[in-house]
């Protein structure tokens, strides 16, 4: 077991230790200077996803709300996957691929920022909230893996974890997440 246990731990190490590469780093850095400029001119950061993506955007919104950190004022995001009515309501009146694009339509605006979490990038209820998202001029991010799926030819910007492994992805999701809250927390406490 202890083999097992060792082999997995360093899985997780080598896809996160790729993201150290330039390419990630550029792309990553990218993303904050985008969250940064959003919050700056007073929008929002939504976020979205299925299943562990959907507990990883609930995650990162709290992060922003309430704090990293750094002791701030709270800073706006919203995850479209906790208000059981509205998801429940939308899938049953119309389809389950339409729970974030109505909730886009209704909440979002131009100047927000969109970030769509994908392990696979082909998620119909994501592709479908970004092309609306992108319709109403917010800028458009995708954590994926898999080679990025549709999301990734969709979106402004796509972070493409180098994996194939869904737990791997799903590991270096959170870990480039909390990068991200981070950088925007100190930049945002800082100026």
């Amino acid at each position: 077991m202890q083999k097992e246990i060792n082999r997995i731990i360093e899985e997780s190490i080598e896809t996160k230790q790729r993201l150290k590469e330039e390419e990630y780093t550029a792309i990553i850095s990218q993303i904050i200077e985008v969250a940064v400029l959003c919050l700056r001119t007073g929008n929002k950061i939504i976020l979205a996803g299925n299943g562990g993506s959907a507990a990883d955007a609930q995650h990162l919104a709290a992060e922003f709300v309430n704090r990293f950190r750094r002791e701030r004022e709270p800073l706006p995001a919203l995850a479209l996957t906790t208000d059981t009515s509205i998801l429940t309501s939308i899938a049953n009146d119309y389809s389950y691929t339409d729970v974030f694009c109505k909730q886009i339509l209704a909440l979002g605006k131009e100047g927000d920022v969109f970030i769509a979490i994908s392990t696979s990038g082909n998620a119909d209820n994501l592709i479908k909230a970004v092309e609306v998202a992108d319709k109403k001029r917010i800028k458009t991010v995708a954590f994926t893996g898999k080679g990025g799926g549709r999301l990734k030819d969709l979106v402004d910007i796509c972070l493409v974890v180098p994996s194939a492994d869904t737990a791997r992805i799903q590991e270096a999701h959170i870990t480039v997440g909390h990068i991200i809250c981070e950088m925007v927390e100190k930049k945002i406490v800082e100026e």
